[in-house]
Protein backbone atom coordinates (compact mmCIF):
# COMPACT_ATOMS: atom_id res chain seq x y z
CA UNK A 1 0.00 0.00 0.00
CA UNK A 2 2.97 2.33 0.49
CA UNK A 3 3.29 2.56 -3.29
CA UNK A 4 0.22 4.81 -3.35
CA UNK A 5 2.41 7.39 -1.60
CA UNK A 6 5.51 6.65 -3.70
CA UNK A 7 4.84 7.05 -7.45
CA UNK A 8 8.29 5.74 -8.40
CA UNK A 9 7.71 2.49 -6.50
CA UNK A 10 4.19 2.23 -7.91
CA UNK A 11 5.52 2.50 -11.46
CA UNK A 12 8.25 -0.08 -10.75
CA UNK A 13 5.68 -2.51 -9.35
CA UNK A 14 3.59 -2.27 -12.52
CA UNK A 15 6.64 -2.59 -14.77
CA UNK A 16 7.95 -5.71 -13.03
CA UNK A 17 4.49 -7.28 -12.77
CA UNK A 18 4.09 -6.97 -16.53
CA UNK A 19 7.62 -8.17 -17.26
CA UNK A 20 7.28 -11.31 -15.17
CA UNK A 21 3.82 -12.05 -16.52
CA UNK A 22 5.18 -11.95 -20.09
CA UNK A 23 8.35 -13.87 -19.17
CA UNK A 24 6.47 -16.72 -17.47
CA UNK A 25 4.10 -16.89 -20.44
CA UNK A 26 7.11 -17.55 -22.70
CA UNK A 27 6.98 -14.20 -24.46
CA UNK A 28 10.67 -13.44 -23.88
CA UNK A 29 13.07 -15.14 -26.31
CA UNK A 30 16.79 -15.59 -25.68
CA UNK A 31 17.70 -12.41 -27.51
CA UNK A 32 15.31 -10.28 -25.47
CA UNK A 33 16.55 -11.76 -22.19
CA UNK A 34 20.19 -11.24 -23.19
CA UNK A 35 19.52 -7.62 -24.12
CA UNK A 36 17.71 -7.05 -20.80
CA UNK A 37 20.54 -8.61 -18.77
CA UNK A 38 23.22 -6.70 -20.69
CA UNK A 39 21.53 -3.34 -20.14
CA UNK A 40 20.99 -4.03 -16.46
CA UNK A 41 24.54 -5.34 -16.01
CA UNK A 42 26.07 -2.14 -17.38
CA UNK A 43 23.70 -0.02 -15.29
CA UNK A 44 24.44 -1.89 -12.05
CA UNK A 45 28.23 -1.99 -12.47
CA UNK A 46 28.33 1.74 -13.20
CA UNK A 47 25.96 2.43 -10.30
CA UNK A 48 27.95 0.35 -7.79
CA UNK A 49 31.28 1.85 -8.82
CA UNK A 50 29.90 5.38 -8.56
CA UNK A 51 28.12 4.95 -5.20
CA UNK A 52 29.80 2.16 -3.19
CA UNK A 53 33.18 3.01 -1.58
CA UNK A 54 34.09 -0.68 -1.74
CA UNK A 55 33.25 -1.08 -5.43
CA UNK A 56 34.93 2.25 -6.24
CA UNK A 57 38.15 0.55 -5.12
CA UNK A 58 37.28 -2.97 -6.26
CA UNK A 59 36.36 -1.91 -9.81
CA UNK A 60 38.88 0.92 -10.11
CA UNK A 61 40.64 -0.73 -13.05
CA UNK A 62 37.51 -0.52 -15.22
CA UNK A 63 37.12 2.48 -17.48
CA UNK A 64 33.78 4.04 -18.35
CA UNK A 65 34.20 2.73 -21.89
CA UNK A 66 34.77 -0.81 -20.64
CA UNK A 67 31.66 -0.66 -18.45
CA UNK A 68 29.51 0.61 -21.32
CA UNK A 69 30.79 -2.30 -23.43
CA UNK A 70 30.26 -5.07 -20.85
CA UNK A 71 28.54 -8.21 -22.07
CA UNK A 72 27.00 -11.01 -20.02
CA UNK A 73 29.29 -13.53 -21.74
CA UNK A 74 32.39 -11.49 -20.89
CA UNK A 75 32.29 -11.12 -17.12
CA UNK A 76 35.69 -12.72 -16.53
CA UNK A 77 37.29 -9.27 -16.68
CA UNK A 78 35.44 -8.34 -13.49
CA UNK A 79 36.84 -9.43 -10.10
CA UNK A 80 34.84 -11.68 -7.79
CA UNK A 81 33.21 -10.37 -4.62
CA UNK A 82 33.53 -12.71 -1.62
CA UNK A 83 32.06 -13.03 1.86
CA UNK A 84 35.38 -11.87 3.29
CA UNK A 85 35.08 -8.69 1.23
CA UNK A 86 31.65 -8.04 2.71
CA UNK A 87 32.80 -8.72 6.27
CA UNK A 88 35.78 -6.39 5.97
CA UNK A 89 34.07 -3.60 4.02
CA UNK A 90 30.87 -3.54 6.11
CA UNK A 91 28.89 -0.36 5.28
CA UNK A 92 31.37 0.59 2.53
CA UNK A 93 29.74 -2.03 0.33
CA UNK A 94 26.47 -0.10 0.30
CA UNK A 95 25.54 1.94 -2.73
CA UNK A 96 22.94 3.87 -0.76
CA UNK A 97 23.01 5.16 2.83
CA UNK A 98 20.83 3.28 5.29
CA UNK A 99 18.64 6.38 5.61
CA UNK A 100 17.47 5.79 2.02
CA UNK A 101 16.42 2.19 2.75
CA UNK A 102 12.98 1.24 4.02
CA UNK A 103 14.31 -1.41 6.42
CA UNK A 104 17.56 -2.74 7.86
CA UNK A 105 18.58 -6.38 8.08
CA UNK A 106 21.92 -8.04 8.76
CA UNK A 107 23.45 -11.50 8.52
CA UNK A 108 23.43 -13.57 11.69
CA UNK A 109 27.13 -13.10 12.37
CA UNK A 110 27.51 -16.57 13.88
CA UNK A 111 30.70 -17.45 11.96
CA UNK A 112 32.15 -13.99 11.36
CA UNK A 113 31.25 -10.34 11.59
CA UNK A 114 27.60 -9.63 10.79
CA UNK A 115 27.25 -7.68 7.56
CA UNK A 116 24.64 -4.96 6.91
CA UNK A 117 21.84 -5.82 4.47
CA UNK A 118 19.48 -2.83 4.20
CA UNK A 119 16.68 -2.96 1.61
CA UNK A 120 15.35 -0.11 -0.46
CA UNK A 121 11.86 -0.21 -1.93
CA UNK A 122 13.46 -1.24 -5.24
CA UNK A 123 15.21 -4.22 -3.58
CA UNK A 124 11.99 -5.46 -2.02
CA UNK A 125 9.83 -4.95 -5.09
CA UNK A 126 12.27 -6.78 -7.38
CA UNK A 127 12.66 -9.78 -5.07
CA UNK A 128 9.09 -10.08 -3.87
CA UNK A 129 7.80 -9.87 -7.44
CA UNK A 130 9.76 -13.05 -8.21
CA UNK A 131 8.23 -14.90 -5.26
CA UNK A 132 4.72 -13.64 -5.91
CA UNK A 133 4.86 -14.61 -9.59
CA UNK A 134 6.44 -18.03 -8.98
CA UNK A 135 4.38 -19.04 -5.90
CA UNK A 136 0.99 -18.09 -7.31
CA UNK A 137 0.23 -21.41 -9.01
CA UNK A 138 2.07 -23.49 -6.39
CA UNK A 139 -0.07 -22.18 -3.53
CA UNK A 140 -3.25 -22.09 -5.61
CA UNK A 141 -3.17 -25.90 -5.63
CA UNK A 142 -3.80 -25.83 -1.87
CA UNK A 143 -6.72 -23.39 -1.85
CA UNK A 144 -7.10 -19.63 -2.04
CA UNK A 145 -7.70 -18.92 1.67
CA UNK A 146 -4.62 -20.19 3.47
CA UNK A 147 -3.53 -19.17 6.98
CA UNK A 148 0.25 -19.36 6.76
CA UNK A 149 2.78 -19.18 9.57
CA UNK A 150 6.23 -17.69 9.13
CA UNK A 151 9.12 -18.71 11.39
CA UNK A 152 12.46 -17.00 10.86
CA UNK A 153 15.82 -16.93 12.63
CA UNK A 154 15.77 -13.41 14.11
CA UNK A 155 14.08 -10.01 14.10
CA UNK A 156 16.89 -8.61 11.90
CA UNK A 157 16.28 -11.19 9.17
CA UNK A 158 14.20 -10.62 6.03
CA UNK A 159 12.14 -13.83 6.38
CA UNK A 160 9.09 -12.40 8.14
CA UNK A 161 8.72 -9.28 6.02
CA UNK A 162 9.38 -11.08 2.75
CA UNK A 163 6.96 -13.96 3.13
CA UNK A 164 4.40 -11.74 4.83
CA UNK A 165 4.42 -9.36 1.88
CA UNK A 166 4.24 -12.18 -0.68
CA UNK A 167 1.32 -13.85 1.09
CA UNK A 168 -0.49 -10.51 1.24
CA UNK A 169 0.05 -10.14 -2.52
CA UNK A 170 -1.54 -13.56 -3.02
CA UNK A 171 -4.43 -13.07 -0.59
CA UNK A 172 -3.29 -15.37 2.23
CA UNK A 173 -3.37 -14.54 5.95
CA UNK A 174 -0.05 -14.61 7.82
CA UNK A 175 0.98 -15.25 11.44
CA UNK A 176 4.63 -14.47 12.23
CA UNK A 177 6.05 -16.45 15.12
CA UNK A 178 9.56 -17.17 16.34
CA UNK A 179 9.47 -20.38 18.46
CA UNK A 180 13.05 -19.79 19.69
CA UNK A 181 11.99 -16.42 21.12
CA UNK A 182 11.65 -16.45 24.93
CA UNK A 183 8.37 -14.57 24.55
CA UNK A 184 6.74 -17.08 22.18
CA UNK A 185 8.45 -20.41 22.78
CA UNK A 186 7.48 -23.74 21.26
CA UNK A 187 4.46 -24.38 23.46
CA UNK A 188 2.76 -21.14 22.45
CA UNK A 189 3.78 -21.58 18.80
CA UNK A 190 2.14 -25.01 18.72
CA UNK A 191 -0.94 -23.61 20.44
CA UNK A 192 -1.24 -20.85 17.82
CA UNK A 193 -0.81 -23.38 15.02
CA UNK A 194 -3.79 -25.38 16.36
CA UNK A 195 -5.91 -22.39 17.35
CA UNK A 196 -6.01 -20.58 13.99
CA UNK A 197 -5.76 -23.34 12.60
CA UNK A 198 -2.63 -22.88 10.50
CA UNK A 199 -2.80 -24.48 7.04
CA UNK A 200 0.69 -23.60 5.81
CA UNK A 201 4.10 -22.85 7.32
CA UNK A 202 7.25 -21.15 6.02
CA UNK A 203 10.25 -22.39 8.05
CA UNK A 204 13.54 -24.27 7.85
CA UNK A 205 13.64 -28.07 7.68
CA UNK A 206 15.22 -28.02 11.13
CA UNK A 207 12.32 -25.98 12.50
CA UNK A 208 9.76 -28.35 10.93
CA UNK A 209 11.47 -31.28 12.66
CA UNK A 210 11.82 -29.39 15.94
CA UNK A 211 8.13 -28.44 15.98
CA UNK A 212 7.21 -32.08 15.35
CA UNK A 213 9.48 -33.16 18.23
CA UNK A 214 7.98 -30.63 20.62
CA UNK A 215 4.45 -31.57 19.58
CA UNK A 216 5.18 -35.26 20.16
CA UNK A 217 6.74 -34.53 23.57
CA UNK A 218 3.54 -32.62 24.48
CA UNK A 219 1.44 -35.68 23.67
CA UNK A 220 0.21 -34.28 20.33
CA UNK A 221 0.17 -36.04 16.98
CA UNK A 222 1.53 -33.81 14.19
CA UNK A 223 -0.51 -35.53 11.46
CA UNK A 224 -3.81 -35.73 13.31
CA UNK A 225 -3.84 -32.75 15.68
CA UNK A 226 -2.75 -30.03 13.25
CA UNK A 227 -4.23 -28.74 9.98
CA UNK A 228 -1.11 -28.16 7.90
CA UNK A 229 -1.66 -28.75 4.20
CA UNK A 230 1.61 -27.34 2.95
CA UNK A 231 5.11 -26.87 4.37
CA UNK A 232 7.20 -24.22 2.62
CA UNK A 233 10.79 -24.97 3.57
CA UNK A 234 13.94 -22.94 3.06
CA UNK A 235 17.18 -21.83 4.70
CA UNK A 236 19.06 -25.14 4.90
CA UNK A 237 20.32 -28.02 2.81
CA UNK A 238 17.34 -30.10 1.79
CA UNK A 239 17.55 -33.45 0.03
CA UNK A 240 14.47 -35.18 -1.43
CA UNK A 241 14.71 -37.81 1.32
CA UNK A 242 14.54 -35.24 4.12
CA UNK A 243 11.76 -33.34 2.34
CA UNK A 244 9.68 -36.52 2.01
CA UNK A 245 10.20 -37.39 5.67
CA UNK A 246 9.03 -33.97 6.86
CA UNK A 247 5.93 -34.25 4.67
CA UNK A 248 5.25 -37.70 6.16
CA UNK A 249 5.61 -36.43 9.74
CA UNK A 250 3.06 -33.67 9.25
CA UNK A 251 0.79 -35.33 6.69
CA UNK A 252 1.37 -32.31 4.42
CA UNK A 253 2.93 -31.52 1.07
CA UNK A 254 6.47 -30.31 1.68
CA UNK A 255 8.23 -28.02 -0.80
CA UNK A 256 11.72 -26.62 -1.06
CA UNK A 257 10.45 -23.12 -1.86
CA UNK A 258 13.37 -20.72 -1.81
CA UNK A 259 17.09 -20.52 -2.43
CA UNK A 260 18.32 -17.16 -1.16
CA UNK A 261 20.80 -15.46 1.10
CA UNK A 262 20.59 -12.40 3.28
CA UNK A 263 23.42 -10.83 1.26
CA UNK A 264 22.28 -11.63 -2.29
CA UNK A 265 18.50 -11.89 -1.69
CA UNK A 266 16.34 -14.18 -3.87
CA UNK A 267 18.35 -16.50 -6.11
CA UNK A 268 15.71 -19.11 -7.03
CA UNK A 269 12.13 -19.92 -6.05
CA UNK A 270 9.77 -22.86 -6.26
CA UNK A 271 7.35 -23.16 -9.15
CA UNK A 272 4.33 -25.38 -9.71
CA UNK A 273 6.43 -28.02 -11.53
CA UNK A 274 8.27 -28.74 -8.27
CA UNK A 275 11.58 -27.17 -9.27
CA UNK A 276 13.50 -24.26 -7.83
CA UNK A 277 13.98 -21.92 -10.79
CA UNK A 278 16.34 -18.99 -11.13
CA UNK A 279 15.21 -15.39 -11.59
CA UNK A 280 17.12 -14.22 -14.68
CA UNK A 281 15.21 -10.94 -14.90
CA UNK A 282 16.81 -9.73 -11.66
CA UNK A 283 20.06 -11.74 -11.44
CA UNK A 284 22.80 -13.04 -13.71
CA UNK A 285 24.19 -16.48 -12.81
CA UNK A 286 27.53 -18.18 -13.37
CA UNK A 287 28.66 -21.64 -12.28
CA UNK A 288 32.39 -21.94 -11.67
CA UNK A 289 34.84 -24.60 -10.53
CA UNK A 290 35.56 -23.50 -6.93
CA UNK A 291 39.18 -24.67 -7.22
CA UNK A 292 40.19 -23.29 -10.64
CA UNK A 293 37.60 -20.45 -10.69
CA UNK A 294 36.94 -21.22 -14.36
CA UNK A 295 33.44 -21.35 -15.83
CA UNK A 296 31.87 -24.83 -15.80
CA UNK A 297 30.45 -26.34 -18.97
CA UNK A 298 27.34 -28.58 -18.92
CA UNK A 299 27.98 -32.31 -18.60
CA UNK A 300 26.46 -34.80 -21.09
CA UNK A 301 23.16 -34.63 -19.16
CA UNK A 302 23.10 -30.83 -19.48
CA UNK A 303 23.93 -30.19 -15.80
CA UNK A 304 26.42 -27.57 -14.67
CA UNK A 305 27.91 -28.48 -11.28
CA UNK A 306 30.03 -26.04 -9.30
CA UNK A 307 29.97 -22.92 -7.15
CA UNK A 308 27.27 -20.36 -7.87
CA UNK A 309 28.31 -16.80 -8.66
CA UNK A 310 25.59 -14.15 -8.89
CA UNK A 311 25.38 -10.54 -10.08
CA UNK A 312 22.31 -8.55 -9.05
CA UNK A 313 20.66 -6.75 -11.98
CA UNK A 314 18.84 -4.02 -10.08
CA UNK A 315 20.15 -0.83 -8.49
CA UNK A 316 19.23 -1.16 -4.84
CA UNK A 317 20.94 -0.58 -1.51
CA UNK A 318 23.72 -3.14 -2.03
CA UNK A 319 23.95 -4.70 -5.51
CA UNK A 320 26.64 -7.38 -5.63
CA UNK A 321 28.88 -7.94 -8.65
CA UNK A 322 30.16 -11.47 -9.33
CA UNK A 323 29.43 -12.56 -5.77
CA UNK A 324 30.81 -15.98 -4.89
CA UNK A 325 28.03 -17.52 -2.82
CA UNK A 326 30.18 -20.39 -1.50
CA UNK A 327 27.34 -22.75 -2.47
CA UNK A 328 27.68 -25.80 -4.68
CA UNK A 329 24.78 -26.07 -7.11
CA UNK A 330 23.50 -28.22 -9.95
CA UNK A 331 21.93 -26.08 -12.66
CA UNK A 332 19.90 -27.37 -15.61
CA UNK A 333 18.36 -25.45 -18.50
CA UNK A 334 14.54 -25.47 -18.64
CA UNK A 335 12.79 -28.13 -20.67
CA UNK A 336 9.54 -27.84 -22.64
CA UNK A 337 7.37 -28.55 -19.57
CA UNK A 338 8.96 -25.98 -17.26
CA UNK A 339 6.44 -23.87 -15.34
CA UNK A 340 8.82 -20.91 -15.73
CA UNK A 341 11.30 -20.73 -18.65
CA UNK A 342 14.33 -20.38 -16.38
CA UNK A 343 17.06 -22.83 -15.34
CA UNK A 344 16.33 -25.19 -12.45
CA UNK A 345 18.84 -25.12 -9.62
CA UNK A 346 19.57 -27.42 -6.70
CA UNK A 347 21.79 -26.22 -3.86
CA UNK A 348 23.77 -29.29 -2.80
CA UNK A 349 25.97 -27.95 -0.01
CA UNK A 350 28.61 -25.44 0.90
CA UNK A 351 31.93 -25.67 -0.91
CA UNK A 352 33.72 -26.22 2.40
CA UNK A 353 31.19 -28.88 3.48
CA UNK A 354 32.43 -31.40 0.93
CA UNK A 355 33.53 -34.74 2.40
CA UNK A 356 35.76 -37.56 1.21
CA UNK A 357 34.83 -41.05 2.38
CA UNK A 358 37.29 -43.81 1.55
CA UNK A 359 38.37 -41.88 -1.52
CA UNK A 360 34.85 -41.04 -2.68
CA UNK A 361 34.05 -37.31 -2.78
CA UNK A 362 30.49 -36.52 -1.68
CA UNK A 363 28.54 -33.34 -1.02
CA UNK A 364 25.98 -32.86 1.73
CA UNK A 365 22.96 -33.25 -0.52
CA UNK A 366 24.17 -36.61 -1.88
CA UNK A 367 25.13 -37.98 1.53
CA UNK A 368 21.90 -36.93 3.24
CA UNK A 369 19.77 -38.25 0.40
CA UNK A 370 21.62 -41.58 0.34
CA UNK A 371 21.49 -42.28 4.08
CA UNK A 372 17.94 -41.09 4.75
CA UNK A 373 16.24 -42.53 1.65
CA UNK A 374 14.69 -45.66 3.28
CA UNK A 375 13.55 -44.00 6.52
CA UNK A 376 10.23 -42.23 7.12
CA UNK A 377 8.87 -40.95 10.41
CA UNK A 378 12.06 -39.91 12.23
CA UNK A 379 12.06 -36.67 14.22
CA UNK A 380 15.76 -35.80 13.89
CA UNK A 381 19.05 -37.17 12.61
CA UNK A 382 22.82 -36.73 12.83
CA UNK A 383 25.77 -38.27 10.99
CA UNK A 384 29.08 -39.20 12.60
CA UNK A 385 32.22 -39.90 10.56
CA UNK A 386 34.81 -42.08 12.25
CA UNK A 387 38.01 -43.92 11.41
CA UNK A 388 38.55 -47.64 11.90
CA UNK A 389 42.09 -48.83 11.19
CA UNK A 390 42.52 -46.34 8.37
CA UNK A 391 39.06 -46.88 6.87
CA UNK A 392 36.31 -44.27 7.13
CA UNK A 393 33.02 -45.44 8.59
CA UNK A 394 29.66 -43.75 9.16
CA UNK A 395 27.15 -43.74 11.99
CA UNK A 396 23.60 -42.49 11.49
CA UNK A 397 21.71 -41.50 14.64
CA UNK A 398 17.94 -41.25 14.26
CA UNK A 399 15.43 -39.93 16.78
CA UNK A 400 12.73 -42.45 15.87
CA UNK A 401 10.76 -45.46 16.96
CA UNK A 402 12.49 -48.81 16.71
CA UNK A 403 10.12 -49.89 13.94
CA UNK A 404 11.15 -46.90 11.78
CA UNK A 405 14.84 -47.70 12.19
CA UNK A 406 14.40 -51.43 11.70
CA UNK A 407 12.44 -50.95 8.46
CA UNK A 408 15.16 -48.97 6.71
CA UNK A 409 18.49 -50.04 8.16
CA UNK A 410 19.33 -52.93 5.84
CA UNK A 411 18.65 -50.81 2.75
CA UNK A 412 20.71 -47.87 4.06
CA UNK A 413 23.67 -50.04 5.05
CA UNK A 414 23.74 -51.75 1.66
CA UNK A 415 23.41 -48.48 -0.29
CA UNK A 416 26.20 -46.82 1.66
CA UNK A 417 28.54 -49.72 0.99
CA UNK A 418 27.62 -49.90 -2.70
CA UNK A 419 27.92 -46.16 -3.42
CA UNK A 420 30.65 -45.00 -1.01
CA UNK A 421 32.45 -48.25 -0.13
CA UNK A 422 31.83 -47.24 3.48
CA UNK A 423 30.28 -49.21 6.33
CA UNK A 424 27.26 -47.67 8.07
CA UNK A 425 25.85 -48.28 11.53
CA UNK A 426 22.33 -47.02 12.27
CA UNK A 427 21.34 -46.33 15.85
CA UNK A 428 18.53 -44.75 17.83
CA UNK A 429 19.40 -41.62 19.80
CA UNK A 430 18.74 -37.94 20.44
CA UNK A 431 21.17 -35.63 18.61
CA UNK A 432 20.09 -32.62 20.67
CA UNK A 433 19.53 -28.95 19.79
CA UNK A 434 22.72 -28.59 17.73
CA UNK A 435 20.86 -30.01 14.72
CA UNK A 436 18.56 -26.96 14.77
CA UNK A 437 21.45 -24.57 14.01
CA UNK A 438 21.86 -25.38 10.31
CA UNK A 439 20.27 -22.16 9.07
CA UNK A 440 22.48 -20.13 11.41
CA UNK A 441 25.75 -21.91 10.72
CA UNK A 442 26.02 -24.70 8.14
CA UNK A 443 24.65 -28.14 7.39
CA UNK A 444 27.95 -29.79 8.26
CA UNK A 445 28.35 -28.02 11.61
CA UNK A 446 24.77 -28.90 12.55
CA UNK A 447 24.44 -32.40 11.16
CA UNK A 448 27.91 -33.99 10.94
CA UNK A 449 30.31 -34.94 13.70
CA UNK A 450 33.59 -35.62 11.87
CA UNK A 451 35.89 -37.36 14.32
CA UNK A 452 38.71 -37.31 11.75
CA UNK A 453 39.15 -33.55 11.96
CA UNK A 454 39.47 -30.95 14.67
CA UNK A 455 36.75 -28.53 15.74
CA UNK A 456 36.23 -25.56 13.42
CA UNK A 457 34.93 -22.07 14.16
CA UNK A 458 31.58 -23.21 12.75
CA UNK A 459 31.47 -26.14 15.16
CA UNK A 460 32.02 -23.76 18.04
CA UNK A 461 29.32 -21.38 16.78
CA UNK A 462 26.82 -24.24 16.41
CA UNK A 463 27.55 -25.44 19.94
CA UNK A 464 27.06 -21.94 21.39
CA UNK A 465 23.70 -21.50 19.65
CA UNK A 466 22.59 -24.99 20.69
CA UNK A 467 23.45 -24.25 24.31
CA UNK A 468 20.98 -21.36 24.26
CA UNK A 469 18.26 -23.57 22.77
CA UNK A 470 18.23 -26.40 25.30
Amino acid sequence: MFTHYDPESAALTVELHDQFKAFIAGQWDAAKLAAHQTDRLREVVAYARANSPFYRRHLAALTDEEISGLRIDGLSRLPFTTKDHLRKAQFDVLSRPVSEAWTFYETTGTTGAATPCPRTNADTIHNNTVLTAYYRDLLAAHGDRQVIGVSGPSELHATGDTFGDVCRNLGHAVAKMWPHSPVIGFDRALEVMRLLPMTGLFCTPGMALRLAQKATEAGLRPREDFSLDVLLLTGELMSPSLLANIGTLWGAKAYNVLYASQEASVLAAATSDGSLRTAPLINHYEVIDPDTLESVEPDPAGVRYGELVVTNLYAGAKPLVRYRTGDLVMMTEPGPGAAVPAPAVRAVGRVHDRLSLNGHPVNGYELEDLLLAPFRGYLDYQITVGDDAGRDRLFLTLKADEAVVRAGTEHAVRACLDVLDTTLTVEIGTPGPITSTGAMVSWKAARVVDLRTGRSDENGAAERIAAMRK
